[in-house]
């Protein structure tokens, strides 16, 4: 099938389905990255929780300082204990050292929050005064709707960013580091030998895919920025709110088909003038809005085929979401393979919030709950026809 007949099967799968189907915090936008034409938006101007998508900030600033010479790549940095405290992330002691190269590959692979501060820390001191650096630097590129609070993208109600500006950082990304991009397409990471891979999907589902990021929280959902480049044309893509890893990896990568189809049939909407007034020196996306399609509908995606598999382990069900999100932090790192997931449910007149581990195949699912009630822990195994 063609790009062209692709696109329009995904245009019209676009339009013809339901709003109820959207999460309220679902939006989305695809770019083309050579010459910043929109080329399909939904509420690409949200606030929007980044979650993990911070960390590319975190990223560019570490470009910066190595290509500016104030970092280098097999430089050993200090872990402090604030960094070490970190939930969710690699084998990091106070005390110890790590590479700037291993710090680098571990945000990205494991999006290792440990990690990430240690790279804040190195470059601005304290993680606060970096988060404050974040920001500046943001704003240099463009990215005006953006506070950044954090190194590493863990809730903080302050911190918000929108599918366009993340759409503006990703291309940023790729033309102003592109000695140091290809570290986004890394497949595994390995760190005291465990063998770590990387939370993307989108790397080895879609062809020409070479990045960008995944992130997750529960107020966010589930976030990715994806970069793909085909027959000289790349594309950035942004999606926010997916409610589990197939439905987000599925949605991107029709959002992707539809753009490289609409780049092929040049029919792509004259939204956009190029803002002259960022740094970077590259023109990116005006405030004007493309037309918003209609969302997708998740029921629809659950059917595509996905070599991830969107099994599920559930560990319990509890009356608080904090309740379910600590439980997942405690056993994150048994199943680095996974998404966690706090889905909340109404239970009669109470309402519930389940602690889950998604985006994982059924053997995967099976074998992981083997594991964890040989560890004496509750857990079930859910089959994606459960809901």
């Amino acid at each position: 099938m063609t790009l062209a007949l692709i696109g329009l099967a995904g245009l019209l799968f676009l339009s013809t389905l339901s709003q109820s189907a959207h999460a309220a915090a679902y939006s989305a936008i695809v770019v083309d990255a050579d010459d910043g034409k929109v080329l399909h938006a939904y509420k690409p101007d949200a606030p929007r929780y980044p979650a993990s998508l911070t960390k590319m900030m975190t990223l560019y600033l570490a470009f910066d300082a190595l290509k500016a010479g104030r970092l280098k790549l097999n430089q050993k940095l200090p872990i402090s204990a604030h960094a070490a405290a970190q939930p969710y992330g690699i084998d990091l002691r106070a005390g110890q050292t790590i590479t700037v190269h291993d710090a680098i590959l571990a945000a990205i692979t494991k999006s290792a929050n440990n990690a990430a501060v240690v790279l804040a820390e190195a470059i601005g001191g304290t993680e606060a005064k970096f988060a404050e650096m974040m920001t500046k630097r943001a704003h240099q590129l463009g990215m005006t709707n953006t506070v950044f609070k954090n190194a590493s993208g863990l809730p903080n109600r302050h911190q918000k960013s929108t599918a366009r500006d993340m759409a503006k950082l990703g291309i940023a990304l790729v033309k102003n580091h592109k000695d140091y991009y290809s570290y986004f397409s890394t497949a595994e990471f390995e760190w005291k030998d465990a063998v770590i891979p990387n939370h993307n999907h989108i790397l080895t589902r879609y062809e020409g895919a070479d990045g960008i990021k995944t992130g997750y929280i529960a107020a966010s959902g589930f976030n990715l920025v994806a970069s793909a480049k085909r027959d000289g044309h790349r594309i950035v893509a942004v999606v926010f709110g997916g409610s589990s890893v197939k439905a987000r990896d599925n949605r991107m990568i029709q959002l992707l088909d539809t753009g490289f189809a609409k780049i092929e049939n040049d029919d792509a909407p004259a939204t956009m003038v190029a803002d002259k007034s960022e740094s970077s020196g590259f023109g990116l996306i005006s405030n004007a809005e493309a037309t918003p399609a209609a969302p997708i509908n998740a029921k629809a995606l659950k059917n595509a085929d996905d070599a991830a598999g969107d099994w599920a382990v559930q560990l319990g069900a509890f009356r608080k979401a904090s309740s379910a999100e600590h439980l997942l932090r405690k056993v994150r790192g048994k199943l680095p393979s996974a998404e966690p997931l706090v889905d909340p449910v109404q239970s009669g007149s109470k309402k519930l919030y389940r602690a889950r581990f998604t985006g994982l195949s059924e053997a995967d699912a099976r074998s992981a709950c083997q594991k964890l009630k040989r560890e004496k822990m509750n857990c079930s195994v859910i089959s994606p026809d459960a809901g």
